[in-house]
Parts: structure tokens; C-alpha cells; sequence
């Protein structure tokens, strides 16, 4: 058991480096069995730091030292202090050279962290705190340095040696070894740092920039992958050319590349000019990828490229600041995802997923601030609320500046802070000098923990004509603080008439009106605005395009839902209003089955769900949106105390309901598209992602029929589809449905089909993982025995233990505790070799006080085990404590 408490680190404890590194220059000798590592770090006084030459504290674990020199002198063990994790040296002038050799072992690197092998390959994941476990170094993000690498390996095996920056040297040695030298001109701190060693092949194109020059770009992949990159670089191309467009801003080196890695514990990481991937975010091709992975390789790829300014010329001071670069970078890849495909669906997926997730992030033990005040373990804080709720502070700064403002904004970002490492303030601050605003009260969305609650009330005064909004802020209390300061809320909003239509907005006070959708800054705890020239009591269409990340709360009636849900102009409120009245007709149902009364489903969701069905004027893949109903992981996050099988009973109730009365109307949309589809070659298009969507969504509710022809359509597709996107959906309505036998079929063809494909054999195991048919733990269990499962593998276990416990709710939160045993037990077994993944596997069992006492008792036993179990990682000490706290 832990006998002593990790180390809390504090953001007002910040000081500034004593020393600073001015060159970096590395070489690696990499072998099967070891590698040794020779940096040489020119190195001088901090002037920030004032007078005097304290002792120099090189970060440094899992290094085996071999030799160390101070200013061109041999050191002997009596000259320094050498702990597990740091090297003392004491420098005797201002400016000095720090020479070291040491041994490292990436063949057994389990942790992903540092240098490591997958498979045959060398590769390097340095965020944020691994380069320490490659050298000695000051490994901190605002110490930056100019590299030069040089990689020595033998030549047979890893052909190809790759680091960050330009070529500027290579050649073979009389061993059967080869060397290349890599020099990068830009400063960087060391998690920027890459290096890749293996035998790959490369897609090449090349790209021109504004300014005229030719740009080398290149996608590295083992060679069995070579035919599933041209996605990726066409994605790489758009990205460029939108960021010089929409953010002017333009790609800096020679060279840019991208390599796939099958073990990786993250998405991508963003290293300067060498962008190290996950292959699920590199490899898509129409047979093994779906339409859902397309859009993330184009967003992943966006997102690492446009790190190359918003995280990488421009880097955080310290990890506090995370969402400086990650906040920023998500929005921008949220804006080019929206302006590449559906800008409303875009919006609608990302809603989605916040109000989902990160909300219950925001409600749960691990809450923090955007910008967090304290942490043990950095890797537990690359979180929902940091990447994605950053972007929505980033959104919300647009949209308060409006589009020019805060590109001035970001221009003067870029141009003052150039080269260097800074801080959420530095952001806003360039934001406020660029649009002389105050942004002070602002800034409060990186300080306070938990989302805001919005409460709108109205009145209308007929003989004045004034229509009146009351709101109300708030925000309940989160571990690091209970009282809570108002925010600034922007709530963009419009009035419709009783016809639909949007009506001339006019605040009292004001000389004329401002258009028919305008954006209100809440301020205050309480504000009310008064609108004037109202001739008839409209209906207001509230937080348009969620203008900000808030629970609001408006008393509709289900009737005025569905009107809004006809002819609101604002097309993410459109669904919006679908889903209240989706959630309150489900809430119903869920009270009915926890009273034990037969479940009646309200017939105006069918009716409004049937008018979305027939209107082919709607965007299909607005359509699909609108169809889906609000997923049971939200249903949970917005309960007082979340009753699993009252909320799987009353949503599977409604999806049969809907399957039964929309049959007719969702089998012609289903054939339609069906038939489309089989005389039209796959293309990765916005148009067609759209069509699918609907048609397996349509299919999706079919199947709960029953009927022969649709059991026979989802057999045809499953065998005839050209595609992963309908061949899955496919796989998963059968996986799902009561037809044993061909369920059984089906999954055996596939994988004998895809059985040498792993990102496609995650698919495979996600689809069983997830279905909510009885008996799901034996499932995973069994599957973690496949030939095809490592444990060793973090896609591996998001793609089985993940999909099971974060997505299956029924079957995790089983009555008998038997889901949080199978996953505190793996997170027990994680911990030995990878604690990154095992603190991430851990989140379902922190929202334990979520759930009824008899369950509440389950979780809690569980993590208290997890607890008692031994020595734990500083990764899983601080989730698993936060959490029991």
C-alpha cells in the first residue's frame, strides 16, 4: 500500500527556470536489447532569476548514467547528486556546456512514455513529461531550445530515421549501421521533441504556400498500410491552405511529416515538423474505415497541423496553461470540420458529446477549472473539460468579439508571442489590446470549476407591447470551490412569431432595431432585457447554436418544442428542441417504469419525429441527428440520481414505439438510400456521409421490427456494401437482434475477413462490447483471450473495456457489482505497465455517487480496492483519492 502521498504541484508555486538551454544536440544509438543517448546542452544563467549560480536540477527517471561532464569536465560520482528522478550539477560560471551518455531500455517501455518500440518501430511520445525518460534535461515547457538529432541504427531494420525539422546530413557507417542528422531552427521545449526508427514506407506530395514556397509532405506508414493514406493527406492539404486563409497563418519548415504508430496511449501529438499518430487517426480507406473515421482523421490531422502555430510557435508556459494550446486548437479543428462538411451537424455532434461527457466531468470528483490550480499527475488533466470546454471558452470569445475581432485578436496573439511560452492571460490579453475590451470578468471561465445553470423566465406585457427575459446564473459548488462568481454568458437568441418566422429584435433604449438573432451578454446573477414593438407574444428560441456551455432551463411545453422543432431558423436549436421534448417524454416514461405502470409513450414525439422523416428538404444527415434520441449516458448525467434500467427500459421502450409507427416512412428512406448507394462508388463527402447516416439509422430502427425483409436487408448489406460505414452498422443491428444464428455468421465472417487488420478488428470488438443484449461481461471476457487482443495495446483496450463500461450501461452497472469488479480489476493490471490508460479506464467507477445506494456501495468498495492494492501510480492515486474523497 502507498505509505507515502504523491506530491501536489500548484499553479501559484510557478517560478521561472533557473537556467536556460540555448542549443540541444542528441544523438541515439539505438539497439535491440538497449539504447544510449549523448546530449550536449549549452546552457546559461536565467537573467530572469537575478544574481548567483544555485545548484542546475536536470529532470531524469528510468535513465541508467553513464557518463557526465560540466563545461568540458569529467565528473566523478562525488560531483554530483543522482536520484531516481533528478541530476544535481553545480555550475561555476553563467554560461556552460552539460555533457551526458546514458542507457535506456525502449524495448520494454510498456508505459508509451519516452522513447519506445511498437512493433518493429523507434518512436518517441513526449507530452508531457516523457522526455525526461530519454535524458537529463530541464523538462518543462517554457525552457525551449534549438535541436540538433542525430539517429544511428542499423540500416536493414530502420531504414528510415526520422526527427523533428530539416535533413541536413545522412550516411552509412562500415557496421551495417547508417546515420541521419535532423536540425530544427525553431525553439522548442522538449515534449516537442520526435524521433521514429523503423522500415516504412511514405505517401509524398508536396504543397505551396501563400508566400510561394514548396513544402515536402510526407505520411510514413508500415507497408501493409501504404494504400490507406490518401485521406490523410488530402486532409493535411485542406488544413494547410484553410489556416492560411481563415488565420494567415502559413507552415514554417521544408518539410512536414506525419507517421502512423500502431501503440500509442493518445490521438497524435504534435511534434514540431514530425506529427506521431495513432493509426486510427491516419489510416481510412472506404472498405476499413467508416464515415465517422474519415471525419476524424481529417479533424485529427487539422488539429496536429494547426498545433504547429496554436501549441507549438506559440507554446504554453506551463502545464496549467494546457488549454492555451489544446482549447484554442480544438476550436479551430471544430471550425474547419464545420466549414469542410455540415456546419449545423458539426455543432450538433460536438453539443453532443459535451453535454454527454464533459458535463459529467464538470459534475463529477475530478472536476477542475479550464485552467486548473493544482494536480499530481499532469497525464490525468489532458481532460474533457481542458480540450473541449476550452474550445468553447475559445467560442464564446469569438462570438462575443464577433468574426474580425477576433481574428485581430489572434493576429496580435501570434505576432507578439512568437518564439515564446505563455499563459492564458497573455491570450486574452492580446484579444482585449486588439478590440479595446475589458475581458476581465471573462477570464473567470479559466478559474471557476463546474457548468453554469441558466434560468429563463418571460414575460409579455400586451399593451405596452414588451416582451421581457429574466435570467438567472448560477453554478453549484465543485471540489476545489463552493461560492461562485457570475460568469460572462453570451446567449445568442431570437423571437418568432406564431407564424415562425423571426422577428425585428429592438432592446428598450435602443433607436432602431438590430436584426432578428442577436447575442445578450449575461453578467450579473439576475438581468432581465426588455424588448419593445412586440405586437404579439412570441417564442423565444434560446442559446442559438449553444452559444455558450450552460444547462439552460426554460419552461416549454412540448407543443411549443414541436413548433420550434418545424420552423426555428437557428437549425441546431431545431434538433435542440427535438431533443427536450425527446428527454421529457423519456423522463416520463422513466417515472412510469420505476412506479411499476405500464409505459405509455406521448404520440406528439412520434408525430414530430414523423414530420422530420418526410421532409426531404432537410439535410439527411439533420434527419439522422434529429432521429437519434438522447443517448442513456446523457439520460444519466442529467438524473438526480441516475435508475440504469428505468432509463435502458423507458429509451428502448421509445425506439420500438418509433420502429413500429414510422416503419413505412423509415423503410422507403432506408431503400432509397440503399439503392443510391449501390450505384455510387464511396466517396469521403460531406453529400454522402449525410445519405449513410440516415439510411443506418433507418436500419437501426427496422430491425427492432422483427420482419423477414428487414432481416434479409441487413444481411445484403452486411455481404454486398462496398464500404465499413454500412458493413458495421450492419454488423451491430444483427450483433443486436434476436437472430442468433446469423448474428454468429456474421461475426465469424468478418473477422476471418479483417482478421490482419487491427484498426478494423477494434470495430469488431467494440460492436460486441457494446450491445446491450444479456450477458455482455462473458463477452469481453472471452474476447480478451482473441488472438487479436493485447492488453499491452491502448486501442485495444478503449476498443473492448472501454466501449463495454463507458457505452454499455445496462450491462456494466449490472446489480451484482460483477462490471465494476471486471474493470477495477484490469485497472489494477494496467497499473503495473501503462498507468496513463488504466487512470483513464478508471472514469466510470468515479461517478459512483451518481447511482442508487445498492450500487453507490458496489463502486465505492471497488475503488477503495483499487486503493488498498499496492503501490499505485501517481496517475491512478490521484483519480482514485479525488474520487473517494
Amino acid at each position: 500500500m502507498r505509505t507515502e502521498q504523491p506530491k501536489m504541484i500548484y499553479l501559484k508555486d510557478y517560478q521561472a527556470p533557473e537556467y536556460l538551454i540555448d542549443e540541444t544536440h542528441l544523438t541515439f544509438e539505438l539497439f535491440e536489447d538497449h539504447s544510449l543517448v549523448h546530449a550536449q546542452l549549452l546552457m546559461r544563467r536565467n537573467p530572469a532569476r537575478g544574481a548567483g549560480l544555485p545548484p542546475l536540477v536536470l529532470d531524469g527517471q528510468q535513465l541508467e548514467l553513464l557518463s557526465v561532464k560540466l563545461a568540458d569536465q569529467d565528473l566523478g560520482a562525488t560531483d554530483y547528486q543522482l536520484s531516481d528522478s533528478h541530476l544535481t550539477l553545480h555550475p561555476a560560471s553563467e554560461r556552460f556546456t552539460v555533457d551526458t551518455s546514458v542507457r535506456i531500455h525502449p524495448e520494454t517501455n510498456t508505459a508509451l512514455e519516452g522513447l519506445y518500440k511498437s512493433g518493429g518501430m523507434f518512436c518517441t511520445q513526449c507530452e508531457a513529461e516523457g522526455f525526461r525518460k530519454i535524458t537529463y534535461y530541464l523538462d518543462r515547457p517554457d525552457v525551449m531550445s534549438v535541436f540538433t538529432t542525430t539517429v544511428i541504427a542499423e540500416q536493414h531494420r530502420y531504414p528510415v530515421l526520422l526527427s523533428n525539422g530539416n535533413p541536413v546530413g545522412n550516411g552509412p557507417q562500415d557496421d551495417g549501421r547508417h546515420w541521419a542528422t535532423w536540425e530544427d531552427p525553431f525553439m522548442k521545449p522538449a515534449y516537442l521533441f520526435a524521433l521514429v526508427a523503423g522500415d516504412l514506407w511514405c505517401v509524398e506530395d508536396s504543397f505551396s504556400t501563400l508566400s510561394g514556397r514548396d513544402v515536402a509532405l510526407r505520411i510514413y506508414v508500415e507497408p501493409e498500410n501504404i494504400d490507406k493514406c490518401q485521406h490523410a493527406m488530402n486532409s493535411l492539404k485542406k488544413s494547410m491552405r484553410w489556416d492560411e486563409e481563415v488565420y494567415g497563418r502559413e507552415y514554417d519548415l521544408d518539410i512536414f511529416m506525419i507517421v502512423a504508430v500502431n501503440d500509442f496511449n493518445m490521438g497524435a501529438m504534435e511534434n514540431k515538423g514530425l506529427n506521431i499518430f495513432n493509426s486510427s487517426c491516419v489510416l481510412a480507406r472506404a472498405e476499413t474505415a467508416t464515415d465517422a473515421a474519415h471525419q476524424r482523421v481529417e479533424a485529427v490531422v487539422a488539429h496536429e497541423y494547426f498545433h504547429n502555430w496554436s501549441g507549438n510557435r506559440v507554446t504554453c508556459r506551463d502545464w496549467f496553461q494546457l488549454s492555451l494550446k489544446e482549447g484554442f486548437t480544438v476550436f479551430r479543428d471544430a471550425e474547419f470540420s464545420a466549414d469542410m462538411n455540415s456546419r449545423t451537424v458539426k455543432r450538433i455532434e460536438d453539443v453532443a458529446y459535451l453535454r454527454t461527457h464533459q458535463f459529467a466531468e464538470d459534475a463529477g470528483p475530478m472536476a477542475h477549472a479550464v485552467r486548473p490550480d493544482s494536480f499530481i499527475e499532469i497525464s490525468n488533466f489532458y481532460t474533457l473539460t481542458v480540450y473541449e470546454k476550452g474550445s468553447e471558452v475559445v467560442r464564446m470569445l469569438r462570438t462575443l468579439l464577433g468574426e474580425a475581432g477576433f481574428r485581430k485578436g489572434s493576429d496580435l496573439y501570434f505576432e507578439r508571442h512568437d518564439g515564446q511560452a505563455v499563459t492564458c492571460d497573455d491570450f486574452i490579453k492580446a484579444m482585449e489590446d486588439a478590440n479595446g475590451a475589458d475581458l476581465t470578468q471573462f477570464k473567470r471561465w479559466y478559474s471557476q470549476a463546474g457548468t453554469p445553470r441558466l434560468e429563463v423566465s418571460e414575460h409579455y406585457d400586451a399593451a405596452a407591447q414588451t416582451y421581457s427575459l429574466t435570467l438567472r446564473q448560477s453554478c453549484p459548488a465543485t471540489p476545489d470551490k463552493v461560492e461562485k462568481l457570475p460568469f460572462v454568458i453570451p446567449v445568442e437568441l431570437g423571437l418568432l412569431d406564431a407564424q415562425g418566422t423571426d422577428i425585428a429584435l429592438r432592446l428598450a433604449g435602443e433607436a432602431a432595431a438590430g436584426g432578428t438573432s442577436r447575442v445578450l451578454s449575461v453578467t450579473e446573477a439576475e438581468q432581465t432585457f426588455t424588448f419593445v414593438d412586440v405586437a404579439l407574444q412570441p417564442l423565444p428560441s434560446l442559446l442559438r447554436g449553444f452559444s455558450a456551455p450552460v444547462k439552460l432551463s426554460f419552461p416549454y411545453s412540448r407543443d411549443q418544442l414541436m413548433f420550434l422543432m418545424q420552423h426555428d431558423s437557428d437549425g441546431f436549436n431545431r434538433w435542440e428542441a427535438g431533443q427536450q421534448l425527446a428527454v421529457q417524454v423519456l423522463q416520463e416514461l422513466i417515472v412510469q417504469h420505476r412506479q411499476g405502470q405500464a409505459l405509455v409513450l406521448d404520440q406528439r414525439l412520434v408525430t414530430a419525429l414523423g414530420t422530420v422523416l418526410a421532409d426531404e428538404r432537410l439535410d439527411q444527415a439533420m434527419v439522422a441527428e434529429m432521429l437519434s434520441l438522447p443517448s442513456e449516458a446523457y439520460l444519466t448525467e442529467i438524473s438526480e440520481v441516475a435508475d440504469i434500467d428505468a432509463i435502458h427500459a423507458a429509451r428502448e421502450f421509445t425506439r420500438q414505439q418509433l420502429a413500429d409507427s414510422l416503419f413505412d416512412a423509415l423503410w422507403a428512406r432506408y431503400q432509397a438510400n440503399r439503392e443510391l448507394s449501390k450505384r455510387t462508388p464511396y466517396i469521403a463527402a460531406a453529400e454522402h456521409f449525410a445519405r449513410r447516416s440516415l439510411q443506418n439509422i433507418a436500419l437501426s430502427y427496422l430491425m427492432l421490427s422483427g420482419k423477414p425483409q428487414v432481416l434479409a436487408a441487413a444481411l445484403e448489406q452486411f455481404d454486398a456494401s462496398d464500404n465499413m460505414t454500412e458493413r458495421l452498422t450492419a454488423l451491430a443491428v444483427l450483433v443486436n437482434s434476436p437472430f442468433a444464428e446469423e448474428k454468429a455468421k456474421a461475426l465469424g465472417v468478418f473477422a476471418e475477413n479483417f482478421k490482419d487488420n487491427p484498426l478494423v478488428m477494434d470495430q469488431w470488438f467494440s460492436v460486441q462490447a457494446g450491445s446491450s443484449q444479456p450477458g455482455a461481461l462473458e463477452r469481453v471476457k472471452a474476447l480478451m483471450s482473441h488472438p487479436a487482443f493485447n492488453l499491452k495495446n491502448p486501442n485495444k483496450v478503449r476498443a473492448l473495456v472501454g466501449a463495454f463500461a463507458g457505452q454499455n450501461l445496462i450491462n456494466f452497472h449490472a446489480a451484482d457489482g460483477s462490471g465494476y469488479r471486471f474493470l477495477a480489476d484490469l485497472v489494477i493490471q494496467l497499473n503495473g505497465f501503462n498507468p496513463q490508460i488504466a487512470s483513464r479506464q478508471l472514469a466510470p467507477l468515479t461517478r459512483w455517487r451518481k447511482y442508487d445506494s445498492a450500487r453507490q456501495a458496489l463502486m465505492k468498495a471497488e475503488l477503495e480496492r483499487i486503493r488498498a492494492c499496492g503501490e499505485l501510480s501517481s496517475d491512478v492515486f490521484e483519480v482514485v483519492s479525488k474520487s473517494l474523497a
